[in-house]
């Protein structure tokens, strides 16, 4: 068994009121959990409206499988318009 951490750090720039912010971030997780095989969840800075921190969590019985979808999160990650990534790291276990 194999087990992959994301953590990432965002910024939300447009983000005025919490409302916001969580608009972003559901929309972010749900992109990638309706086309991955991965939990998220936020675990830090919920009360600011301009950041987030967030951790996507994947099981898998071949460590190649979980390193793709580590890096396909991260592409993801890097590619939405709407925030800016800060923070990257990824762990395997």
């Amino acid at each position: 068994m194999n087990i992959g951490l994301l953590q990432a750090r965002i910024s939300i720039p447009e983000a005025c009121s919490l409302k916001d912010k969580r608009r972003v971030i559901r929309s972010l997780k749900d992109r990638i959990v309706a086309h991955m095989n991965v939990s998220v969840a936020e675990v830090g800075a919920q009360d600011m409206w301009k950041s987030a921190e967030l951790a996507f969590v994947t099981v898998a019985a071949e460590h190649d499988t979980v390193e793709k979808r580590l890096s396909e999160i991260s592409r993801k990650l890097q590619s939405d318009p709407r925030y800016v990534l800060l923070d990257l790291r990824t762990e395997q276990l």
